[in-house]
């Protein structure tokens, strides 16, 4: 079964909601987003969460120093890493997971990957494919060819990200087959503030769960 990431928490209200509705991971947004969100707002909801669900910290082209006091600040465990940090840069986290997120253009992005993932001293690292938009290092909305995450599955486990909604969810889970799909805008009535109604969607879509029906 696919697992599901919901992105860009700013809020105690919307982590229990996506808790409750089955995600299996919540992401903070440590760099410069309408989702930004401080280490003291994110510590609180990550104290309030329950066990087995993965804190994931959101940062760009910052410090590792500065990631690692942020994670271990707010008790989060999993990194990722959304800007031009190259391979070597991951060695300062060891004993950190770490997700690293590729801007799809083209198929070009598949010999990015095989810097990473050819790397003995690079471990336990997954690749998030993300659709690329100009100026945007992330959260772009922006959808790029599934059949692309397909191919890079050779390299590592895969997330999907980019443009996800419930309506489209179900086709980039068939295509891809990845090991996680990951959402903001999709399931949000602003920025920073998700739809209870839409990630219940969203997630049972991804998940293969049949909702059940009600009469009209």
């Amino acid at each position: 079964m696919v697992r599901v990431k919901i992105c860009g928490i700013t809020n105690a209200e919307d982590a229990k909601n996506a808790v409750a509705l089955s995600a299996d991971a919540l992401g903070f947004i440590f760099a410069e987003s309408p989702r930004k969100i401080t280490e003291i707002e994110a510590r609180a909801i990550v104290k309030s969460l329950p066990p087995f669900v993965s804190c994931v910290g959101l940062f760009v082209n910052q410090p590792v120093e500065r990631v690692k006091d942020v994670c271990e600040f707010c008790g989060i465990h999993t990194v990722q890493l959304h800007g031009d940090e190259p391979p070597e840069y991951l060695y300062g986290l060891t004993g950190y997971k770490i997700i690293k997120a590729f801007r799809v253009r083209d198929r070009s992005v598949l010999d990015t990957l095989k810097e990473y993932s050819g790397n003995p001293l690079v471990m336990g690292i997954a690749f998030l494919l993300d659709g690329y938009a100009a100026g945007k290092m992330g959260g772009s909305g922006t959808l790029f060819p599934w059949e692309i995450a397909m191919e890079a599955k050779r390299f590592g486990q895969i997330i999907v990200a980019g443009g996800l909604t419930p309506e489209n969810v179900a086709d980039a889970v068939t295509i891809a087959n990845p090991y996680a799909v990951d959402v903001s805008s999709g399931v949000e009535k602003c920025p920073g503030k998700k739809d209870k109604e839409l990630m219940k969607r969203f997630i049972a879509v991804a998940k293969g769960i049949q909702l059940p029906k009600y009469p009209e």
